[in-house]
């Protein structure tokens, strides 16, 4: 029994040496991570063979620096227990800035040098100063592209979605998503009542919003969130929370988007009927719900289908794609969910698939389950969408029977 003992407790310790190894490099990353990001464009823009005028490699370097310093502070005084909204802007936008420039860094200073070594176009500081140029070009054409795409109204996106157990008397019901709007330190109050009208010429059956109002309390983004109550449906309006909502008093935005007219879906559902048919419209709260400390708070399932008829379909609102694997558990039709911005500035569209099922579209899991993922109404943090547009969605569901 000793032997059998220790040789478990080996193999135990085995298994969890790389979990501990990655705990450790977890723990450390965001002091790491705002290092790179600020140290690795200054090596590739300054030092890596270009031979600057000392004037010009100190002053990128004293600029890089300051970068670096101020970044974490603008945002800990932004985003921390001060919530200085000017103090946010900043940080997130040399957050955005540092994100862009790494990356191109990053891919120019291999791939480009690369290129141009092969080509035999000039010698290593002439070589050096193009991928320079080159890097700040693209950096400063994608930051002003980026920041254009994240300040405009969506465009909407349409798609039909067959469900293949939607009754004939519900085929062409008209369903609207928006999501992820994140009002926050950028006053976004006239953009928001131009989404608001945007959704109103759909001519909605169903207008859902699937979380992450915003990023503070509801009594400070109030007027950001007020033109939602002009949204128009001709059978309802319905939310969830999403995670965003769980750091800034959750309750309170319930509450107001109660007071607004649209029926918050707090693991609970309403029933959809049109043409002899019926739709069951389910919602649950975000999965962090529960983490998060507030009482009654919780992502249940069984609770929002608690009466439903198991013969019906249903569609249900899910702040994150990783709910899908619930849902399909328990044969949900559809299910629409936002968080993941579509990556936002690329490349973090790669990280973002390490934590979800998907990043955004429709998406098949399980034997009847759909999943629809928004790429955001909105943006969160940095002002820049890169390769991954905002949208408003306007989802036409489909009954084969119709069809037939």
């Amino acid at each position: 029994m000793t032997e059998t003992s220790d040789t478990r407790s080996a193999a135990d310790e085995a298994r969890d040496t790389p979990r501990g190894g990655l705990r450790r490099v977890m723990r450390y990353l965001p002091m790491v991570a705002p290092v790179l990001l600020w140290a690795v464009p200054c090596w590739v823009l300054l030092y890596a063979g270009q031979h600057w005028p000392l004037a010009v490699t100190l002053t990128g370097t004293a600029l890089f620096a300051l970068g670096l310093i101020g970044m974490p502070l603008a945002m800990a005084r932004g985003h921390g227990r001060r919530q200085q909204d000017g103090a946010a802007i900043v940080g997130d936008t040399l957050l955005g800035s540092a994100w862009v420039l790494f990356t191109w860094s990053v891919l120019l200073g291999v791939l480009l040098r690369a290129a141009l070594a092969v080509a035999g176009v000039g010698d290593g500081q002439e070589r050096a100063r193009i991928v320079t140029w080159a890097v700040l070009g693209v950096a400063a054409v994608l930051l002003v592209w980026g920041y254009a795409e994240a300040r405009r109204v969506p465009r909407v996106r349409r798609l039909d979605v067959q469900l293949p157990r939607l009754g004939a008397g519900l085929d062409g019901t008209r369903v609207v998503l928006i999501t992820d709007t994140h009002y926050g330190p950028l006053d976004r109050a006239r953009w928001s009542a131009r989404v608001c009208e945007t959704v109103n010429t759909l001519e909605a059956d169903l207008v859902c919003h699937t979380g992450d109002i915003a990023d503070g309390t509801a009594d400070r983004r109030r007027a950001q969130a007020a033109p939602l109550g002009t949204v128009q449906a001709t059978r309802a309006r319905v939310y969830v929370t999403g995670n965003h909502e769980y750091y800034s008093e959750a309750q309170g935005w319930v509450d107001l988007m109660d007071e607004l007219g649209w029926e918050p879906l707090r693991n609970r559902h309403l029933l959809l009927e049109r043409g002899g048919d019926t739709l069951v419209v389910a919602g649950v709260d975000d999965v962090t719900a529960e983490s998060s400390g507030l009482a009654g708070h919780g992502a249940h399932l069984d609770g929002a289908l608690q009466g439903a008829d198991p013969d019906l379909p249903v569609l249900l609102l899910a702040h994150q794609p990783k709910f899908v694997d619930r849902a399909a558990a328990q044969g949900v039709d559809l299910q629409l969910s936002g968080h993941t911005h579509g990556g936002q500035i690329w490349p973090f569209h790669y990280l973002v698939r390490l934590d979800q099922p998907a990043l955004a579209g429709l998406s098949h899991h399980g034997p009847r389950t759909l999943l629809y993922t928004s790429r955001g109404t909105g943006f969160w943090g940095p002002p820049f969408r890169v390769f991954a547009p905002s949208e408003i969605t306007l989802l036409v569901l489909r009954s084969p029977q119709h069809s037939a």
